[in-house]
């Protein structure tokens, strides 16, 4: 399970981050670059899931009609709301989707972080036990090339406890879910999933930028560059959507006036 984990995840991360930063000899522009290529990769789930919370926000006039003819019966409004979102096709927990794809992604991320970290403080090498994850050229290149862990010339990647860092990126994460938390429409009284979902929104809003804040403070500095660009882009990603809808609402024509009568 672990080789095929790095046969799959870590080496390909490894050896991207390490090609750019070939390409680029600057750690934190090449994990900048990384990232946003990550979120590219990732850009179609994402999509998916923030279009899946719009179209249940435009269904809540519908909920809340449900609950309120079976607001005596809990069970058939349970029922009801389910047959609901299954003749829309609407998933109330698909904004879980792309944290469970992106899940492995971050592991070997943090994994791939501590190894560039981790180099030979005399020499700035990579250890021999991380050359050999990587492929072809760029093994031989850095048997003999040494990684410089600053970013801009100031900020020490390799470092923890980087409170500036984690900091931005438990805000931005904050902002983040607190965007996604307003877009969705309040509980419906027996619905059971709706209610799990609205539960674990409005805990992830709080518990997800502590999170990211301590692993950044615990981690090198250049997990928290990632997480920060990376919510950053989703922010970016969830504007432009919902800008995008409301754009296209707007200039809907509009109904043509109805004849007189004779």
């Amino acid at each position: 399970m672990i080789e095929l984990f790095n046969t799959i995840i870590f080496e390909p991360l490894f050896n991207a981050l390490i090609f750019t930063y070939k390409l680029i000899p600057d750690l934190g522009l090449a994990i900048i670059i990384l990232t946003v290529l990550i979120k590219l990769v990732l850009l179609w789930p994402s999509r998916s899931s923030i279009v899946a919370q719009k179209k249940l926000q435009e269904m809540q006039p519908k909920l809340q009609e449900l609950q309120k003819k079976y607001k005596d019966n809990k069970e058939e409004l349970g029922r009801q709301t389910m047959k609901f979102y299954k003749e829309h096709k609407i998933n109330p927990l698909s904004s879980c989707l792309p944290l469970l794809i992106q899940l492995p992604i971050l592991i070997g991320l943090y994994q791939v972080f501590l190894s560039v970290a981790k180099t030979d403080p005399a020499t700035g090498l990579l250890a021999t036990s991380q050359i050999e994850h990587l492929y072809g050229f760029l093994s031989e290149t850095f048997k003999t090339t040494s990684i410089n862990h600053m970013f801009l010339g100031f900020i020490d990647l390799s470092a923890l406890n980087n409170w500036y860092l984690a900091i931005l990126a438990g805000a931005a994460q904050f902002w983040q879910s607190k965007m996604l938390m307003s877009k969705q429409p309040p509980k419906v009284k027996g619905a059971g999933d709706e209610n799990m979902a609205a539960a674990m929104s409005k805990q992830m809003t709080y518990f997800f930028p502590i999170m990211i804040i301590f692993f950044s403070l615990r981690f090198p500095a250049g997990l928290a560059v990632y997480w920060l660009v990376s919510t950053l882009f989703t922010i970016a990603q969830q504007q432009l959507l919902f800008r995008k809808k409301k754009d296209s609402e707007s200039v809907q024509p509009a109904l043509p006036p109805a004849s007189p009568s004779a």
